[in-house]
């Protein structure tokens, strides 16, 4: 008898978790998703999925931290399954094996939705990526590859050795390449 009150009591203060954790976020979260996925139909049903995941994760006895964290969390990942179904994948390099521009390798904002999407959680994983870079990497790859300045130009603006430069840059490149792999293989696979 006392297993079973145990079990009822459980079971309430995990209602009463649930139940305040959607009060508290179903507004913000809707309106993230509904930003990221234009069919109405198709934001509703991955708000719905997300809030059964939390349901799911307290039932299997999975109490959740930082349940708003997670519900974002669990939402971007169902909005990246909905557009890897339809995502058309971008090779990195051209014909002749040379990288390709980043605007080349983006989605054109004039696809539609889904490519305004993906474009732009391409586009905040590469902010995420460089800000997350040593400070004199970054500074070097964001007036390179961004501001479009000559490596002789910064060279002679900060008073560091063209070569310094040249490798500061190559470790940026190679740190971004790992960072943003992940990305670009889960909307490669679809």
């Amino acid at each position: 008898m006392e297993e079973v009150l145990s079990i009822e009591r459980s079971t309430a203060e995990q209602d009463r978790r649930i139940s305040a954790t959607m009060t508290r976020e179903q507004g913000k979260l809707r309106n993230f998703i509904r930003k990221r996925v234009a069919d109405e139909g198709d934001a509703e049903d991955i708000f719905q999925e997300v809030f059964y995941e939390l349901v799911q994760a307290y039932r299997l006895m999975k109490p959740v931290e930082q349940a708003g964290a997670w519900l974002y969390q669990v939402a971007r990942n169902r909005i990246i399954d909905l557009f890897r179904k339809t995502k058309a994948v971008v090779s990195p390099v051209d014909d002749d094996g040379d990288a390709m521009p980043l605007e080349d390798l983006l989605p054109s904002p004039d696809d539609g939705p889904d490519a305004l999407y993906t474009r732009a959680v391409l586009l905040e994983e590469l902010d995420a990526a460089i800000d997350e870079l040593p400070a004199e990497q970054r500074e070097v790859f964001v007036a390179h590859e961004i501001d479009d300045r000559s490596f002789k130009e910064i060279s002679r603006a900060t008073g560091i050795g063209i070569n310094t430069l040249l490798s500061r840059k190559r470790y940026a490149v190679l740190q971004l390449r790992r960072h943003l792999r992940t990305i670009y293989e889960e909307f490669e696979n679809e």
